[in-house]
This record gives C-alpha cells, structure tokens and sequence, in this order.
C-alpha cells in the first residue's frame, strides 16, 4: 500500500491539486449527506419515528475529518504563499 507523503513534503502545486480532489469529494459527499438526511427526515415525519431524524444530523459528523484536511491544506497553502 502507498503511504501518503506529509503535507511539508509536497511542492505548491501537489498541494492546490489535493485541495481541489478533497474539495470536489466533500461536495460530492455533502450533496448525497444531504439528500439522504432529507430522506430521513421525510420518512420520520410521515412514520412518526422521530430517531430517523437524530440518525440523520448526527450522520453529518462525517464531515470532520474531510473538513479537518482541509483546513491542514489552506493552512499549509497560506504558509507557503508567504
């Protein structure tokens, strides 16, 4: 298995083109995370199992780790703009 290279070992450009495939999967990935908590929460409400809904929004805790990365991508980014 290839082990990923830190992020101060990558040149500028390595960088601005993990931030767009990170950025393009978080919006891919945010899009169905959002149909699916609509789902649930329409099939909630016309059950009446209001656990759907708290299925629904904690699910989006998905998020952290993809929003963490890119936080560390623009961080670095900025850094090296400087």
């Amino acid at each position: 298995m290839k082990k990923a290279k830190p992020l101060n070992e990558l040149s500028l450009i390595e960088l601005q083109q993990k931030k767009k495939v990170v950025l393009g999967a978080a919006m891919g990935l945010g899009v169905v995370m959002l149909i699916a908590v609509v789902v649930l929460v329409y099939v909630a409400i016309t059950a009446k199992q209001p656990a759907f809904i708290a299925i629904g929004f904690c699910s989006l805790i998905n998020f952290l780790p993809i929003y963490n990365n890119l936080q560390k991508l623009n961080t670095e980014i900025k850094n090296r703009a400087k």
